[in-house]
């Protein structure tokens, strides 16, 4: 389920508006918006400001931090949370996302100020997971669990991509039976995973159907 069949999104971060364009004809999933990256950085958004009581400080203190995401599609994830202070963040998605990748980071250029670092990045690609130079502390990913043939590959790229003090930022629904089962049955081997409880995520974000999942390597 897309999140929308409107062709443009808004989404409003701090006092900024990103707006994404979606191609709702393309074949290919990443060149439309999926609810978890705005669930996700909405987040994100509502437990950044270092307060006393607020259980996420350490986890959302982005400085001198490096991410990447995975499967970013139209960029929405990563440039959410460059506005709310990731500013080393690679976006990475296959080539035919590409296009629709590089139009919505120019439509919004004027909102990031630059543009943002892109690559190509085939999960089960270890020269192109190498070349991004790896690890990083923080790997984002949102609504990347769809086809069981690419669990694998994806977890694999995960493990690979963070570093032992790092973590896993998943924005998560359930897309196949098949790819959801194997998935967690795989994860668990691998991460340590925690369930960020729904009355934590933004209250205009909090959709039933979708979740957020803090992953920490097993060591």
């Amino acid at each position: 389920m897309r999140f929308t069949e409107s062709p443009v999104i808004e989404l409003t971060v701090g006092n900024s508006k990103l707006s994404f364009h979606q191609d709702n004809g393309s074949m290919h999933v990443g060149t439309t918006v999926w609810p978890c990256s705005l669930v996700l950085v909405k987040f994100i958004e509502r437990w950044h400001p270092s307060t006393s009581d607020n259980p996420y400080s350490t986890l959302f203190n982005f400085t001198n931090k490096r991410a990447v995401e995975l499967g970013t599609g139209c960029g929405v994830a990563a440039m959410g949370l460059y506005l709310l202070g990731l500013k080393d963040i690679v976006l990475t998605d296959i080539a035919p996302v590409m296009p629709a990748l590089k139009h919505n980071l120019k439509r919004n250029k004027p909102v990031l100020g630059k543009m943002l670092k892109i690559a190509q990045l085939h999960w089960n690609n270890s020269d192109q997971i190498e070349a991004l130079k790896p690890p990083f502390d923080i790997v984002i990913a949102a609504d990347v669990v769809y086809i069981e043939e690419s669990v694998g590959p994806l977890l694999a790229a995960m493990e690979k991509m963070v570093s032992d003090s790092g973590v896993v930022l998943l924005g998560y629904q359930v897309r196949s039976p098949e790819a959801h089962a194997l998935f967690w049955e795989k994860c668990y081997g691998i991460f340590n995973v925690e369930k960020v409880p729904h009355e934590h995520l933004h209250p205009d974000y909090a959709y039933e159907e979708s979740d957020v999942y803090i992953m920490r390597k097993k060591l």
